[in-house]
């Protein structure tokens, strides 16, 4: 069974207590009722309504902050920075003022507890991805070339028959390295620790170039400012996801990056691709990227329709 609302509830006890004393007054003063006139019965019957119908107005009034508090609470968005309830003004209640105000202090502390969190995971996340990057580059790799020495070996005194299968193998073996060596760059972009961002941006952008045939151009805009550690992996994250949605979905010819330190820090990338109306799950993903953008303190807009291309952007405070 549906539950009531609260001012139906409210006006539905008032109803029963005017009707109550009415009854209660008409019992009293029952030797009198037979000698009211009608006129008079009239007036006291709309008394009664016109009672009745200003204790709704009265209470529709004032319940009014209510459904606008929870209007406003079905359309706060988590995912969004700085989320705010504004729905009282200065004819509502003071309750209804302490309401607004503490369920503002509520949302704030949910804000800060996913924000702690968000960056805890993010943290974790990159730590991994540096241990497993350095037990790739240090640990595989070097097995990988130790075997390689000792094809090379074998090669010098192996058969002629032997020769040509031990060069299989071992190119094999070179091709490995040079799969595990990309691998862990696109875990933990070396560069990017040693020589900063725009280094690593620039080798991303060629080597995206490099890889998949897409025409890609990066450039800078404005004297480069200074970015915190966690906003540089940011930058570099977004970046490798959208060109990662470039080569895998958009089928475009061109993309164009540029970081704006112009009036803020910007990071667009633009193609020339068909485009999308749709959110894409795996990888990353768009909600990610928004994710990874309010935690370094940032928003990230992505603009797309069928044939026109995708445009996304970072903007960093």
């Amino acid at each position: 069974m549906k539950s009531r609302s609260l001012l139906v509830q409210v006006l539905s006890v008032n109803l029963l207590l005017v009707a109550g004393t009415t009854v209660v007054a008409a019992t009293a003063l029952s030797h009198r009722i037979d000698s009211l006139r009608g006129s008079e019965a009239v007036v006291l019957g709309l008394a009664l309504v016109a009672t009745l119908l200003g204790n709704w107005l009265l209470l529709h009034r004032r319940f009014i902050p209510l459904d606008r508090l929870i209007s406003a609470m079905e359309q706060v968005d988590l995912a969004s920075a700085n989320q705010q309830l504004m729905a009282c003004d200065r004819v509502d209640s003071a309750e209804a003022h302490r309401l607004e105000a503490a369920i503002n202090r509520m949302l704030a502390r949910l804000e800060a507890s996913r924000l702690e969190a968000g960056r805890a995971a993010v943290q974790a996340q990159e730590r991994e991805r540096r241990r497993i990057a350095q037990d790739l580059h240090d640990e595989v790799n070097q097995a990988l070339t130790a075997v390689s020495l000792r094809l090379q070996a074998s090669i010098e005194h192996a058969p002629d028959e032997l020769r040509r299968e031990l060069n299989e193998t071992k190119r094999l073996a070179g091709q490995a390295m040079e799969e595990l060596l990309a691998l862990a760059r696109h875990l933990r972009p070396a560069v990017l620790d040693d020589l900063g961002l725009l280094p690593a941006l620039k080798t991303q952008v060629r080597d995206f170039a490099d890889q998949t045939g897409i025409q890609a151009a990066f450039a800078v805009r404005g004297p480069v400012g200074e970015l915190a550690p966690e906003q540089q992996l940011v930058v570099y994250r977004v970046t490798q996801e959208s060109l990662s949605n470039v080569a895998q979905h958009s089928g475009a010819g061109k993309v164009d990056v540029e970081l704006s330190f112009e009036e803020g820090t910007k990071l667009r990338i633009v193609d020339n691709g068909c485009g999308f109306t749709s959110r894409r799950e795996g990888g990353l993903g768009l909600s990610g990227m928004r994710e990874r953008a309010l935690l370094a303190g940032g928003q990230l807009s992505i603009s797309s329709s069928r044939n026109q291309g995708t445009r996304v952007e970072l903007t960093l405070a």
